[in-house]
């Protein structure tokens, strides 16, 4: 960037800097002065200088002006780049001079700018700049600084690793996924180079080297035409950079650990890697003995041909012999070109080390000269492809040696041999002749060369004391083939005959010595160091240093984990009560935890815990240290025990001796992750200690420090392979900790691999992801590891996560599992446990074994399916190995149909075994497409191992797996856990593994929350929808009551016309809200937030419900629309008759006035009302009363019935015949055991210990009449006429409850008295009802009621009195104010059940059953839980009446809907009335006529009131109009003081919509109970197709006994499923029958295992508390308590509450 440098006017400042050295061009004569320096400024490299040189001193007159503002830019190590601003006058030419220290460099231009090239890198110069006139003129210089650029500074700023230099790439930098990690954009500038190079080698690709970046040129290269000048321009690119270059700029700008990764990668890919790193401007050397410390070789030496051994050592660790090539001055032999041809056999030849006439190998090195490279030759122990016979190390000095004594000399030390190249030699050669050699030199001349002379070799060859054998000519009559057939001749007996072994770890000590730096030596590394052989070297045999200092994970871990299986499995229960084993158990697990508390944190685990303690690079160091080192003590062994292990399985009789080699292996194993598991076991049994426990207290801080290993990179186990176990305690809290760490970036998406062991998993993972999963022979990976890669912010967008994990598993039919018993069985967990938590499986095939293969699909097949059953669909990718045909994709769709049908087979055996749909194929239970999911990947090495690189299609192919897969993560539909999320997908996954059956269920608390949002939602839709059904209803029901009045004036004049109007308007209603509904469903399973597809299988339950409640609805409402019409019609007569006797009455009322007027005598009140009476007893007389028939209602009801029970068959309506309907009902229902039979059933269901089948029968029936009797009493309570409709709801509520309990077998007999039974009550009480309805509708007595009224206003015509406010005020009262309360109580039941689902206890199911079991618990009162449990819909219904009170109980929120109600209506008829008015007949009739119309629509006004209310009214119409306001105004007043005065429990009464059943039937569902415990069914919606309970209880609250002891059984029918014991009942008709097959017997019923065993807490506490009441209740002996029951305090009650319910 330009800096300005100010002007120097008449400036006193001091100016610094002034060169020594100033050319004569810029003196003028007598001047003796330089010019002052203006600027004491010299920019760093890179920056640009601007001058602006204008200095007053230096003008005059007559002298021209120097150039202004001059800039520096394009700074290099030996260039730098000018440009200035052109003085006034005319120029002829600038003067350029750059002088640092009398070195200078002057050039010329006729132009503004100039480059100037051959300067010194890392040098301050001066420039200086003069003009020249064409009049000769010249003027004083203008001046300015910069500073030349390093060499290694001006390559770092060519590949833009500058900001790398100092800060260092970090690991986790380097293996984050990124657009240039999954693009195929080939390098198209220098600063791409590093990255690409990056990229391949991370991959392993053996063309990583090829760093030449694409031509901006090709397109001329290839163009058709002869043009010969852009050939020529395009093969001299110039500015190619040499790979040596790339590589060491990448060295040098990485931190220890990608160096580490570099060196290992770049030795898989048999390149040479870097020994000395040179940095050229320090002109210091490294030894990177660290960065090849993780290299691991395994090779066959001759001597071990015959015993088919190997030996396999870390690299540094190997004594070899050491042959070193070095160059002295030019020489036309290439000699790494000859070094790979000396290194390859006749098979193959590669590239080992770089040369000229490789890919950008012939471009200049600009930092790389001084690298010492070094390779290994490793024989495989086969004479005919072994180049050596014997182990070697190759290394290889780039650079004349003369200019890098250092690492020439540091050869000389460490080699067994010296190669030294050369074309000619100086006579003296003292940089031979002077050291002190170690190592044996050999002269490698060329003769063709014409600078090779026979005579200064013979001198120097004399003075070193060579022999012929140490001198190699290639004379002119040798090839390159000949050449190093003697070379490697020469060679191979140096190696033969070596006396100087020297491993890397010691040439440490000779670079000391030499000046040289060692990566190795920094504090951190050496501290790390010191703390890790600290831990190990204590290691002299594993297996009683494991027991010693590891003791918590080896048999006391193992044995939790059986204890804890075996709690969920119960195998080896025998006879015993299950509780009461599960107990044992749990106190078996308390001591084995005591156990592990008693022993003190050992040395090497404190030393361990402290050194991770540390800060971070020194906690990497130390982890590296320690994996290394326990990596070299068990390699030996292991590697030995792994050959005759792979023998032994060859010929399988062997099973013992396998049996007891693989407990050698086991036995021998010591990793780092036997440090972290035992670090996990120590922070798991502090927690069962006292939270106030120090010791406990001091180990909470662990979670948090492997949390944050995580996050730097290193692998955390999941799966303990050894014990096949979770410590979920401990995994979580690491789980936990690492989502604080990340604060709100913690979404992931997982990969995990599967497959049969020794098929390359953990090295395609390796490979994909540039990860470092164990993999060497010696320590295959055992059980399941998860990693952490960041995902960087230009793919984080598309793949919609922060992090990948990647989880890599131990063989599925692993060798070692596969001859022991358990082998299937932990297969089996491993895979579903693995599938359930990926979003994407590699399945890893090795296609050359099918039987294996068909193994491994099988379980495969198993875990997908049982991720289906709990709403996940993972991705998953076949990988099959070893396939090197480049048409393997098409010669293999024979093999992908074979593969695909197989796989259909086993997903349909599978779902036979698990209980599922056979017919389903493999696509049926996961996304896999034959063609996109299968990826055929060649063989890992391009020959033969140990000296065979990577195959470069191998790293290629699964580069593109690797894209496949991100593409494939990148389109899930399902947004990415979050890791809270994912702790609680593994915890539910592991519990459920843990009770594996065949029959695989479980619910967790993601799963149960998704379901809860869900039935939430739906509730809000269905509440929705039912609210505006009822609002429909009552402006139907309001119409139909106003049919044919004066407030309804419609076109149809017939009832059964505006019937069938109306149901077609509700069919409409109804159908759009059923519309809306399933859009609502659909819209809501679209969303990707919420984890909805979890529950995406309950979708077409909630669907069903929807089409149900439909159905439900219309069938309601069409009953109460017929109802309402059929009432109405039946008042249609009776309103006729009324109306015509008060039209004649009204007409003798009117004849008596005008007959008294007419006397002319004032009569007294009492004389008229003599003659009124007069009147009306006359007037009465006349007019016919036929007395009002009344309908036998009791012979309606038995034919409802009698149509109902004709569909069950002949027998039922015999039974029907049997007695009269009216005789049935008056005594109470009762069951009993009638007929030998039956006392037999009923003794033996005693002797059996099932339920009393008489107690059930009769505790249904008592359930079903009460039921039906509310129903009755809310009709009658309506005051309303019988309609036939009513005894046939109370029919469907009959079927349904006897649908709802098919548990209990009722029979025809049972069915048919108690319909019988409930019908007779409710007939003689519709008898009642009907009967006051017709007295209450007798003309006599309507007619009488308003006698009084007649009289009164007879007087008040005669005497001519004002009736407007009279009237009213009787119009107000009599019609308005009963039709307007009448309209709020018909309101007020949907705001209150509105108003009460708010609460989040009624917003679904699960919420609401914990609320109702939380309040039992605070209560703490038996009466109470006896209610719950033996009538727990009257309960139930209590409760949410109780609820109801208390919301309410304070009146102001009712007072709100009332009066929110009441205002609604007074403006309706505010406005009528004011409409009303516009009418200027006159006539008082016709003015209320048109106020009742305007309102017709909404409210329903009393014909009698009316009818009364408009006889002998003389009131003045606009007078009355006024009166009318103010009575309306008052009337709202009196309204709502009424509404507050009137408590909540008389307005429920005066309900039309009862909200306390409304509430129970949302909140009740279908009203199934568990058929073992009688838990409700929590499922949502009511057509679900499967019934659940979150919490069972122990079947002696079901009132189940020991038929021996009676005493109460403490056994849970969560933990039954899983046991091995059987049951029987009716349903079973009296046999037994394994309760692990229960969904045999209850297909509907999904009993989950109680995976936390602490989910029953609450009711074993219960049970506990009241045990002696419960068995006195239930006549029985108290249960006897498990011991670990008694240890449940409420507190522990309550969680299990939350936990089981899922609340947060």
């Amino acid at each position: 960037m330009a800096e300005s440098v100010p002007t120097m006017d008449n400036s006193d400042e001091e100016f610094h800097d002034a060169p020594e050295f100033i050319p004569e061009l810029y003196r003028e004569e007598g001047e003796r002065t330089p010019p002052t320096s203006q600027s004491d400024y010299v920019p760093p490299p890179g920056e640009e200088a601007v001058l602006n040189a204008t200095s007053k001193a230096w003008q005059s007159v007559t002298e021209p002006n120097p150039p202004a503002q001059i800039t520096v830019y394009q700074v290099s190590s030996e260039s730098l780049s000018l440009r200035w601003d052109a003085p006034a006058g005319e120029v002829e030419r600038y003067t350029v001079t750059c002088c640092h220290e009398g070195d200078v460099v002057q050039e010329s231009t006729n132009t503004n700018n100039l480059t100037l090239s051959n300067l010194k890198p890392g040098l301050c110069y001066s420039v200086l700049v003069s003009t020249q006139l064409r009049d000769g003129r010249i003027s004083k210089p203008a001046e300015t600084s910069t500073k030349t650029k390093t060499h290694v500074e001006s390559l770092l700023e060519d590949l833009g690793l500058q900001k790398l230099f100092p800060e260092k790439l970090s690991l986790s930098t380097l293996l984050q996924i990124d657009k240039k990690t999954i693009t195929d954009e080939p390098a198209k500038c220098n600063s791409d180079l590093p990255w690409y190079f990056l990229k391949k080698l991370m991959m392993v690709n053996v063309t990583a080297r090829n760093v030449k970046r694409t031509s901006e040129c090709e397109s001329s290269c290839n163009d058709p035409l002869l043009n010969l000048a852009n050939l020529v321009k395009c093969t001299n690119l110039g500015d190619t950079l040499n790979p040596l270059d790339v590589i060491t700029a990448l060295f040098l700008c990485s931190d220890g650990f990608v160096r580490q990764e570099l060196a290992l990668k770049m030795s898989m890919c048999q390149f040479s890697v870097p020994l000395l790193l040179p940095n050229c401007d320090t002109k210091q050397c490294t030894l990177t003995l660290w960065a090849l410390r993780d290299i691991v070789k395994k090779y066959r030496p001759r001597s071990l041909t015959e015993s088919k051994g190997f030996i396999e050592d870390r690299i540094v660790l190997s004594e070899l012999p050491m042959i070193s090539f070095v160059r002295l001055g030019e020489c036309s032999l290439s000699k790494s070109e000859m070094l790979n041809k000396l290194l390859s056999n006749s098979q193959q030849y590669h590239d080992t080390f770089v040369h000229h006439d490789m890919e950008c190998g012939d471009s200049p090195r600009r930092i790389s000269n001084g690298l010492v490279e070094i390779t290994w030759y490793l024989p495989c122990g086969n004479k005919n492809m072994d180049v050596f016979s014997e182990p070697v190390a190759i290394a290889n000095l780039r650079g004349d040696i003369a200019s890098f004594e250092t690492q020439f000399s540091f050869l000389c030390e460490t080699s067994e041999a010296v190669f030294v190249f050369f074309d000619t030699l100086d006579s003296e050669c003292e940089l031979l002749t002077n050291q002190h050699h170690k190592a044996q030199i050999f002269l490698v001349g060329n003769h063709q060369s014409n600078r090779f002379g026979i005579d200064a070799l013979q001198k120097v060859a004399t003075k070193l004391g060579l022999t012929n054998s140490n001198i190699l000519l290639k004379t002119k009559q040798m090839n390159d083939a000949d050449f190093v057939k003697t070379l490697r001749k020469t060679v191979s007996n140096v190696v033969e005959n070596s006396k100087m072994k020297m491993s890397i770890e010691q040439m440490a000590d000779i670079g000391h010595e030499l000046g040289i730096w060692v990566d190795e030596d920094s504090s951190a590394c050496q501290t790390a160091k010191k703390n890790a052989d600290a831990i190990t070297a204590e290691i002299q045999d594993i297996l009683q240093y494991k027991e010693a200092e590891l003791p918590l994970q080896g048999q006391i871990w193992k044995e939790l984990t059986r204890l804890e299986k075996e709690e969920c499995r119960l195998r080896n229960i025998g006879s015993e009560n299950i509780e009461d084993y599960k107990s044992d158990l749990q106190i078996q697990k308390m001591e084995l935890r005591k156990e592990q508390n008693s022993h003190d944190i050992s040395n090497a685990m404190t030393c361990f815990i402290n050194a991770i303690s540390s800060p971070e690079i020194e906690r990497c160091y130390f982890l590296k240290w320690m994996r290394m080192n326990l990596d070299n003590v068990s390699r030996q062994k292991l590697s030995d025990l792994r050959e005759r292990y792979k023998e032994k399985c060859k010929t399988p009789e062997n099973k013992e001796e396998i049996k007891d080699i693989d407990k050698q292996l086991s036995n021998s194993s010591l990793g780092i992750e036997h440090f972290f598991r035992e670090m996990g076991q120590i922070y798991e049994a502090s927690l069962s200690l006292p939270e106030t426990d120090q010791s406990r207290q001091q180990l909470q801080h662990l979670p948090k420090l492997c949390a944050q290993l995580l996050l730097d990179g290193f692998p955390l186990e999941l799966v303990d392979g050894e014990a096949s176990n979770i410590p979920l305690r401990w995994v979580s809290d690491v789980l936990s900790q690492l989502n604080v760490l990340m604060s709100h970036k913690n979404k992931i998406l997982v990969v995990t691999v599967l497959g049969v062991q020794s098929t390359g998993k953990s090295t395609l993972l390796n490979t994909m992801f540039g990860v470092q999963f164990a993999v060497s022979s010696g320590r295959c990976t055992r059980g399941a590891f998860m990693l952490l890669i960041r995902i960087n912010e230009d793919v984080k967008e598309s793949l919609n996560c922060d992090f990948m994990v990647i989880i890599d598993t131990e063989g599925l039919k692993s060798p070692e599992l596969a001859q022991l018993d358990n082998s299937h069985e932990h297969d089996n967990e491993l895979a579903t446990l693995v599938v359930g938590l990926s979003d994407v499986t590699i399945i890893n095939i090795a296609m050359e074994n099918s039987t294996e293969m068909k193994d491994i699909l099988q379980i495969v097949v198993h875990a997908f399916l049982r991720m289906k059953e709990v709403g996940k669909k993972p991705k998953c990718q076949f990988v099959h190995q070893n396939v090197s045909d480049v048409s393997a994709h098409d010669k293999n769709l024979r093999d992908r149909k074979l593969l695909i049908q197989q796989l259909n087979e086993m997903t349909q055996a599978a779902a036979k075994m698990e209980r599922k749909e056979e017919n389903m194929s493999f696509t049926d239970v996961m996304e896999y497409s034959p063609d996109t999911g299968n990826c055929y990947i060649p063989g890992l090495w391009n020959g033969n191992p140990p000296m065979a690189p990577v195959n470069a299609g191998y790293s290629e192919t699964v580069y593109e797996l690797k894209k496949n897969i991100i593409h494939i993560l990148g389109s899930c539909q399902s947004s990415a856990n979050d890791i809270l999320e994912f702790t609680e997908w593994m915890k539910s996954l592991w519990n459920a593994v843990k009770h594996e059956n065949f029959i695989f269920s479980f619910r967790n608390s993601l799963v149960a929350d998704a379901y809860m949002k869900l039935c939430t939602e739906f509730n809000k839709w269905e509440w929705e929808f039912k609210k505006e059904m009822y609002k429909w209803v009552t402006k139907a029901e309001t119409r139909i009551n106003n049919f044919d009045t004066v407030a309804e004036e419609s076109e149809i004049s017939d009832m059964s016309e505006c019937l069938t109007q109306l149901k077609s308007e509700a069919c409409t209603v109804l159908s759009e809200w059923e519309t809306k509904l399933l859009d609502n469903l659909k819209q809501y399973f679209k969303q990707t937030e919420g984890h909805v597809y979890l529950v995406e299988g309950y979708k077409e339950d909630f669907a069903s419900s929807a089409k149900s409640l439909m159905r439900e609805m219309k069938s309601s409402v069409v009953n109460q629309l017929t109802a309402a019409a059929d009432i109405r019609q039946g008042m249609t007569e009776l309103d006729t008759i009324k109306e015509n006797h008060t039209k004649k009455l009204e007409g003798r009322v009117c004849a008596l006035i005008e007959e008294c007027r007419k006397q002319k005598v004032k009569m007294t009140e009492g004389e008229l009302d003599q003659e009124f009476d007069k009147m009306w007893t006359a007037t009465e007389k006349e007019l016919s009363f036929s007395k009002q028939k009344t309908t036998n209602i009791i012979t309606k009801v038995s034919l409802s019935l009698k149509d109902n029970v004709s569909r069950k068959g002949s027998h039922a309506s015999q039974l029907l015949n049997q007695r009269s309907l009216k005789d049935c009902g008056k005594v109470p229902f009762k069951c009993t055991a009638d007929g030998v039979w039956g006392k037999i059933k009923h003794e033996a269901s005693k002797w059996f210990n099932l339920e009393d089948q008489v107690k059930a029968l009769q505790k249904l029936a008592d359930s079903i009449i009460a039921s039906c009797t509310q129903f009755v009493t809310e009709r009658i309570e309506r005051k309303t006429n019988y309609h036939d409709t009513h005894i046939q709801e109370i029919l469907k509520v009959i079927d349904e409850k006897l649908h709802n309990n098919q548990d209990v077998k009722t029979g025809i007999e049972f069915e048919v008295s108690l319909k019988q039974h409930i019908c007779g009550v409710a007939a003689r009480r519709f008898q009642k009802m009907h009967e006051d309805f017709v007295n209450a509708n007798d003309p006599s007595r309507c007619l009488n009621q308003n006698k009084e009224k007649f009289r009164t206003d007879f007087k008040d015509v005669f005497h001519d009195r004002d009736q407007c406010q009279k009237k009213a005020e009787e119009f107000t009262h009599c019609c308005l104010k009963p039709a307007v309360e009448d309209f709020v109580n018909r309101s007020l039941g949907p705001d209150i059940i509105g108003e009460m689902l708010t609460d989040h206890r009624f917003s679904a199911r699960m919420f609401f059953q914990h609320s109702v079991l939380l309040d039992l618990l605070k209560k703490k009162d038996f009466k109470q839980y006896r209610s719950y449990i033996c009538s727990y819909e009257e309960y139930v219904k209590k409760w949410i009446l109780n609820q109801i009170e208390e919301r309410f109980s304070k009146g102001s929120v009712t007072f709100e809907f009332e009066d929110r109600h009441l205002q609604s209506r007074i403006r309706s008829i505010n406005d009528a009335v004011n409409k009303a008015k516009t009418d200027k007949s006159g006539n008082l009739k016709s003015f209320v006529k048109n106020v009742c119309r305007e309102l017709g629509d909404k409210l329903v006004i009393s014909q009698d009131a009316l009818s009364a209310f408009m006889i002998l009214n003389n009131a003045d119409q606009e007078q009355f109009a006024d009166w009318l306001t103010e009575c309306v105004k008052d009337m709202a007043q009196v309204l709502q003081e009424t509404f507050k005065a009137t408590n909540i429990q008389m307005k429920l009464k005066d309900l039309h919509v009862n909200p306390q059943n409304e509430l129970f039937t949302q909140l009740i569902g279908c009203g199934k109970q568990c058929p073992f415990c009688k838990a409700p069914c929590e499922a949502g919606g009511q057509a679900h197709s499967e019934h659940f309970a979150s919490l069972h209880r122990p079947t002696a609250l079901g009132r189940y006994r020991w038929s021996s002891s009676k005493k109460l059984c403490t056994d849970i029918c969560s933990t039954n499923v899983v046991s091995i014991n059987s049951f029987r009942c009716g349903a079973t008709n009296g046999k037994f029958h394994p309760y692990k097959r229960y969904r045999e017997i209850f297909p509907d019923w999904k009993i989950q295992p109680d995976e936390s065993l602490k989910a029953s807490d609450c009711w074993k506490y219960v049970l506990v508390t009241f045990n002696k009441e419960f068995a006195k209740a239930f006549d029985a002996e108290p249960a006897d308590i498990p011991v670990t029951w008694n240890m449940i305090k409420r507190e522990q009650a309550e969680e299990s509450l939350k936990e089981s319910f899922n609340i947060k």
